[in-house]
């Protein structure tokens, strides 16, 4: 019975170490890229004026939701910015969301498409229709929103794109053009 237990602290303590292992390897890798995610959340503010939480702010958010999954932390740099890129569109969605909460109702959505993706959302309620087009494209092609969140949420060019994806450069525009094309047409229609 006693060599249970010692198994099991031993166990537990190996576990509390590699977990504090790879809480600073994440730590250690925010540090690396926090600029970077700085330089990120500037993008899309500038891209947005309406958002409501600073780019210091948005950086902090997206740390405190991948905090929480440290196995981030074994990732290459350009993966992290792709998985931070992502966190960074779902808290811009959160705090939309919440903004929006309290103005429920039958007003009409105003989407422009020129820019990256056809240009920022300009409220909650654009992002919350982008969001959704986005989603709905998902299940169509993940590909085209992979490379919508490394475009419009992480900043990155096509070239950064094909590093990072391991696809062609013509497959990287092709799929970015549909995916356009397609935003423009679903967002349109909600418009």
């Amino acid at each position: 019975m006693e060599d249970e237990s010692e198994r099991s602290d031993d166990e537990s303590e190996r576990s509390d170490s590699e977990s504090l292992e790879e809480k600073k390897s994440l730590d250690d890798l925010f540090s690396a890229t926090y600029e970077e995610l700085r330089r990120l959340a500037w993008a899309v503010k500038r891209k947005d004026s309406s958002l409501t939480l600073n780019p210091t702010a948005l950086v902090h958010e997206v740390w405190l939701k991948l905090a929480k999954s440290p196995h981030f932390a074994t990732t290459s740099r350009m993966h992290f910015i792709r998985i931070a890129a992502r966190a960074m569109r779902q808290v811009l969605v959160d705090a939309a969301r919440h903004r929006n909460a309290h103005k429920r109702g039958g007003e009409v959505i105003f989407v422009t498409l020129e820019g990256p993706i056809g240009g920022a959302a300009t409220s909650p309620e654009d992002l919350l229709a982008l969001n959704d087009a986005l989603e709905e494209l998902e299940r169509l092609d993940p590909l085209q929103v992979t490379i919508v969140d490394c475009k419009f949420f992480a900043d990155l060019n096509v070239s950064e794109i094909v590093e990072m994806l391991g696809v062609s450069e013509s497959t990287v525009q092709r799929k970015w053009r549909k995916a356009r094309a397609w935003l423009h047409f679903k967002l349109g229609q909600s418009s």
